[in-house]
């Protein structure tokens, strides 16, 4: 079973400043919930009742966020706002939310070595505080990923395929499919240039993985501007033991550029009925000004 997660959210969101200069990027709203709110429900969709997050400076408010506000709730209780107060409540009182700092930025791969003493000798998975995955299916991306783990007991990685001029920005696999939708990993590659692609299958911003990570986030060297890379240590890890990936059944949205932030929370607002009701005309009349305006 695996019973924890590691949510890293210590980043300084400098692609979304000024916004992020005093809240968090993490914060920022998707639609009507904060980007971390949706990623801390998948991990509790998914099974898992015990949650790190990893914070930096400037993140009080995630913190804050998932803190009771038992005055505000005792106030929409006296106004009759019923709605309003079970929103505010969110996290079943079964799910324990704890908070580990990292002082200096030095990577994702730092970030969850902060998390090693909660984690102990557990699997856990692993959620990036800055990305929504939206599943397809009935069970969310981290609970496909369990399912994996529970077949293989190794770790799993989260894949989704991409354009080809879309790899250097990833992690890239070079692996061999296996079954429906799951690979045997054989190496990874960081960030690799078009022609030297082992594939199109990238890693897709969540992780189950083995204990035995923190090992090898010990050994890994730091690389540019003194981060450990995650990656790294993942290609230290499946030289000496299988490593799996699982072509996701959903889509990701990458909440941590302005642009597929607003994209994301256009496409959110037009899955909202009572949004889209709005939205949706609105949106056609400012494309007809703007067609009639380029004629």
């Amino acid at each position: 079973m695996v019973k924890k997660a590691v949510i890293p959210a210590a980043g300084y969101g400098t692609r979304f400043l000024p916004a992020t200069k005093a809240q968090p990027k993490e914060m920022l709203p998707l639609l009507d919930k904060p980007v971390i709110q949706y990623v801390v429900e998948e991990a509790i969709n998914s099974g898992i009742r015990d949650i790190l997050l990893v914070i930096g400076r400037g993140k009080r408010a995630l913190e804050e966020h998932f803190s009771r506000n038992v005055e505000l709730e005792e106030q929409l209780h006296r106004m009759g706002k019923a709605a309003e107060l079970e929103l505010i409540k969110g996290i079943p009182e079964d799910v324990h939310i704890h908070f580990v700092w990292q002082h200096q930025q030095k990577g994702l791969g730092d970030a969850i070595k902060c998390a090693r003493h909660h984690i102990g000798n557990e699997a856990f998975a692993v959620l990036l505080g800055d990305t929504v995955l939206e599943s397809s299916t009935d069970v969310p991306v981290t609970g496909q990923l369990i399912d994996v783990y529970n077949r293989y007991e190794e770790a799993v990685l989260a894949l989704e395929e991409v354009a080809l001029e879309k790899v250097v920005r990833y992690g890239v696999i070079d692996g061999e499919l296996l079954d429906d939708r799951i690979y045997s990993i054989r190496n990874l590659v960081e960030k690799p240039d078009i022609a030297s692609a082992p594939s199109r299958l990238v890693i897709a911003s969540r992780y189950v993985l083995p204990p035995e990570i923190f090992s090898a986030l010990d050994t890994v060297k730091p690389g540019k501007g003194g981060e450990i890379q995650l990656t790294d240590a993942l290609r230290l890890l499946v030289q000496d033991r299988n490593m799996y990936g699982y072509h996701i059944r959903g889509r990701r949205h990458d909440l941590g550029n302005k642009l597929d932030w607003l994209k994301t929370n256009i496409l959110y607002g037009m899955e909202q009925e009572t949004v889209a009701a709005d939205l949706i005309p609105w949106l056609r009349g400012v494309l007809s000004e703007k067609e009639a305006g380029s004629d």
